[in-house]
């Protein structure tokens, strides 16, 4: 290989190496999509508590619900941003510092598929929920047809991140065996 090929393929490399910082903006834009949804949890909260008497326990229920579902899709934008640039764009240096999330300390891209999939059950299992308690009442319910596709779509949730469960833990075991025999 000549001087040159060598100049050019180590160049090539570094390029390569450089581009995962083109992500970095787009963890910065899910952090305003998080501002975006502390912003709409504060508008609910706030016509949660100033309805207090007004509405029907059902009503609140529903509110409530809501306020859990952004809240799941708040962590799960915190694991994608965290999780996201820790592994794929560069380290945090977090080690010292006293408020680390513990799953931070051992994130892999296998981990974070995971915790990632779980997070969207658990989305997928509020919105499931929501349209359950909707279906008490006529004016809100969804056609049967609706209830069908969620719930077909939830078990889909659930099959793969059971299949991705299943694959990182053959990957993790295929990977201890190779580190034995070497």
């Amino acid at each position: 290989m000549s001087a040159w090929t060598k100049k050019l393929t180590k160049t090539i490399e570094n390029i390569i190496f450089w581009s995962r910082w083109l992500q970095a903006p787009l963890y910065l834009g899910l952090i305003a999509a998080l501002g975006v949804y502390a912003y709409y949890f504060f508008v609910e909260l706030h016509h949660l508590v100033t309805g207090t008497g007004i509405q029907s326990e059902y009503d609140v229920m529903l509110v409530v619900l809501g306020l859990i579902d952004v809240v799941m899709i708040a962590n799960l934008l915190i694991m994608v941003i965290i999780g996201g640039y820790e592994t794929f764009v560069s380290r945090l240096k977090l080690d010292d510092h006293p408020d680390q999330p513990e799953w931070l300390s051992h994130v892999s891209a296998g981990v974070l598929k995971i915790k990632l999939s779980t997070a969207i059950i658990s989305i997928s299992s509020i919105h499931l929920l929501k349209t359950f308690i909707h279906a008490s009442d006529p004016s809100t319910a969804l056609p049967q047809e609706n209830w069908v596709a969620q719930v077909v779509i939830h078990m889909t949730f659930i099959i793969s991140a059971l299949a991705m469960a299943y694959t990182d833990k053959l990957m993790y075991q295929s990977a201890l065996l190779a580190r034995e025999e070497h």
